[in-house]
């Protein structure tokens, strides 16, 4: 498996940081990946519904270690390029921020 696209749109909600999708193999989308700021440091949770009796419940998850690393360093790596980008742009609010290609291409305008 190979994540081969990430993007990552900033926002501001409690301890949510960024809101991400993924694409597997070029042929897999996973969306509504949450970048978390916990106590711990940043996280990435999965995608989830909540369920009539309160709780949450992942909608899609991996099920091995290695491949919930591999997707948490994937996300977090474009998240903090995300961030850098927006730093440098003297950008006040969080806005939507794809790769960092587009970030470059969308900033040429």
């Amino acid at each position: 498996m190979e994540i081969t696209r990430v993007k990552v749109r900033l926002v501001d909600m409690s301890k949510v940081r960024g809101l991400a999708s993924i694409t597997i193999d070029d042929e897999f989308v996973v969306h509504d990946l949450r970048v978390v700021d916990g106590d711990g440091g940043l996280f990435v949770a999965m995608p989830s519904r909540k369920i009539p009796n309160g709780t949450f419940r992942d909608v899609a998850h991996p099920i091995n270690t290695a491949t919930r690393q591999t997707i948490q360093d994937s996300v977090i790596e474009e998240y903090l390029r995300c961030t850098s980008a927006s730093e440098l742009a003297g950008e006040a609010a969080p806005r939507a921020i794809g790769t960092t290609q587009e970030f470059a291409e969308n900033t040429e305008h």
